[in-house]
């Protein structure tokens, strides 16, 4: 008898800066393959040699670079072309304004401002 085990949906976490708590328990509960990378540099190298379903990522408004906010808009070019990638971002209230420009260029899955709520967390990906 062949084992037909579905695989499980893949998960990349990019955690560059932190300030809430380590979901990754939360992410295996609801069955995500869980993969955690602290730089974004690390996640683009990742994304092309992996087919994933979700990204939790936060945006960290860089004002030092010329032409974009932050490293949230080379993730998004990088994944362009995989429309069925679902993108949770999370994101300082006080960066808001920041943030909208961006948030009006990309269509992520769903935003989430800090603090970031478990249950929040859990609903969202519960649709996924």
């Amino acid at each position: 008898m062949i084992d037909q085990k579905k695989e499980k949906p893949v998960l990349l976490s990019i955690l560059e800066l932190g300030g809430y708590p380590d979901f990754s328990k939360l992410y295996q509960a609801l069955g995500f393959q869980v993969n955690m990378i602290d730089s974004m540099r690390k996640a683009l190298k990742f994304i092309k040699n992996n087919q994933l379903q979700v990204i939790v990522v936060e945006f960290n408004f860089q004002s030092d670079f010329r032409d974009r906010s932050s490293q949230l808009e080379s993730l998004m070019a990088s994944i362009a072309q995989s429309p069925e990638v679902k993108v949770i971002v999370f994101y300082d209230k006080e960066q808001s304004m920041q943030f909208s420009k961006v948030n009006e260029r990309y269509n992520f899955y769903s935003t989430l401002t800090y603090p970031i709520e478990a249950e929040g967390l859990k609903s969202i990906l519960e649709q996924i």
